[in-house]
């Protein structure tokens, strides 16, 4: 990828300094000249990474960076902008002034534990407001974590690591995992289903490079490194420094646990724990990049000698006038509008104001109220709000298996949507049992046979076998549906191909 400096992107971002270059992109700084401010642009080129799968590769970074965006938390830094222009992608965030924690490790050597926890402590609040989405960041790393000069600490690259690691085998030539190997969850580097657990151990590998200075398993490959995450055990932190507490190693040695369900429950409960451990209020020293400083006295303003005024309240704009009786036909054609014109999120917000309305006039159970629930659940789907959909796609595939059997293949599709809910909200037991109760369904021909979507079930429960630490039992699982989808489709098939890649990395991880 060529880039200049003074290049227009979008014909509003200048760009200025390359701060940043990997294997799939450039980080510039750049001028937006509408706003008159300096951002950070990433530049992104997505057929240097997935060859033909790079259209919907495109696709889904829009939706993801549209998606994350919507996460309001000060810890995370803000998309100001996304979208492709030509071949790239390109994506607009805050400029944050301060350092990476690579960079701040290294010039702080051994790095204090109370900073350590401090960091963790940040990070866990970020965290928790990201899988509340559900967002999973899958390369939380210290290249991706900003310290910024009042000691606060930035999350970066949250929607193009989602993006660039979600059904990995899809998006690479390799089959390999895309992300950091040193970072990587046993669940990822095999190719299981990730979720809130996998970004907690990615925290327990950065909290031991920071408190020992190492990661927990380097190597000279990344095959070597994730067998080394995969079967050897973390060397406990207080054997190389004896002064961090006893429950801060405990906490590390937790989070590094290779089983998911080992781990602590959330971020919530790893900062619980955390905070035991953080400095009580007091001055700080005054020195930059100091990340205890946002607990030794909260909110205070950088730097401390500053006096800044109190903000005057905005004044409150009068509530507009609510209709009487909404017009559900008007607002369903601006759906069509907006959803047409790609805003997802404005579509949601009226469809769900519209259902109580819709079902007001023509009752709960009418052909228009159906319709319009089924579409509320598709566009909360496609919004990325699981939590929303889970709800309403079981309330749709009940009334529909109550009217028409639990075989519908309808009822079925609202099972198998919320099983994929319930993926994404990083249940993975519940989501294996959900795609178990409907596999049967699927390879019956009598019933509702449909044998692309049983291939797709059995690779999903493959997967997820795999989060669940069974690796036996998935590698079954995907050799028995490799060899089922050559049967009916030939080697060349897609799926065949990813399921036999999977299963080559699988095996060598193993071996």
């Amino acid at each position: 990828m060529t880039v200049t400096t003074g290049r227009m992107v979008a014909d509003r971002y200048e760009l200025s300094t390359l701060i940043g270059q990997g294997g799939m992109g450039q980080v510039w700084t750049a001028y937006d000249r509408r706003l008159d401010r300096r951002v950070a642009v990433k530049l992104l080129r997505p057929d240097k990474v997935a060859g033909q799968e790079a259209d919907e590769l495109r696709r889904r970074f829009v939706r993801e960076c549209r998606v994350t965006a919507q996460v309001d938390h000060p810890g995370l830094v803000t998309v100001h902008d996304a979208g492709s222009e030509g071949e790239e992608l390109f994506l607009v965030m805050q400029y944050v002034d301060g350092a990476d924690l690579s960079d701040h490790l290294a010039e702080h050597d051994p790095y204090p534990w109370p900073w350590a926890v401090a960091v963790a402590a940040q990070l866990c609040a970020v965290l928790s407001a990201v899988h509340a989405v559900p967002i999973v960041h899958r390369d939380l790393k210290p290249r991706n974590v900003m310290v910024k000069q009042d000691g606060t600490v930035t999350v970066l690259d949250l929607g193009v690591a989602s993006v660039m690691d979600t059904d990995t085998t899809r998006l690479t030539h390799t089959g390999s995992p895309i992300g950091s190997p040193a970072y990587m969850a046993p669940e990822q580097a095999m190719g299981g289903a990730v979720g809130p657990y996998t970004d907690l151990y990615a925290l327990g590998v950065l909290m031991h490079e920071l408190l020992s200075g190492e990661v927990p398993f380097a190597g000279s490959t990344a095959l070597g490194v994730l067998h080394r995450h995969l079967y050897e055990p973390p060397l406990p932190v207080r054997r190389l420094r004896p002064e961090v507490p006893e429950a801060l190693e405990t906490l590390v040695l937790r989070l590094l646990a290779k089983d998911p369900q080992h781990r602590p429950a959330s971020a919530q409960e790893v900062y619980e724990d955390l905070a035991l451990l953080l400095p009580a209020r007091g001055t700080p020293t005054g020195a930059p990049l100091d990340p205890t400083r946002p607990f030794l006295r909260p909110h205070a303003p950088w730097p401390d000698r500053a006096r800044t005024p109190a903000p005057q309240p905005s004044p409150v704009a009068p509530a507009p006038p609510v209709a009487e009786k909404p017009d559900v036909a008007a607002a369903v054609d601006e759906v069509k509008r907006l959803l047409g014109e790609g805003r997802i999120t404005q579509a949601v917000d009226i469809l769900g104001a519209i259902l109580p309305a819709a079902a007001e006039q023509h009752g709960e159970h009418s052909p228009v109220v159906r319709t319009l629930r089924k579409q509320y659940a598709a566009t909360l789907m496609d919004d990325g709000q699981y939590r929303r959909a889970l709800p309403e796609l079981r309330r749709l595939a009940d009334e529909r298996a109550a009217e028409a059997g639990q075989a519908d293949p309808q009822s079925l599709r609202y099972r198998y949507e919320a099983a994929q809910c319930l993926e994404q909200l990083g249940e993975p037991a519940a989501a294996l049992a959900e795609y178990r109760a409907l596999l049967p369904y699927y390879e019956n021909q009598y019933v509702a046979g449909d044998p692309q979507l049983a291939h797709e079930v059995r690779r999903r429960i493959g997967h997820l076998l795999l989060a669940l630490g069974d690796r036996s039992a998935a590698h079954d699982t995907l050799a028995r549906l490799v060899l089922d989808v050559e049967r009916l489709h030939g080697p060349g098939h897609p799926l065949a191909v990813e399921v036999r890649r999977t299963l080559q990395w699988l095996g060598q991880v193993r071996g």
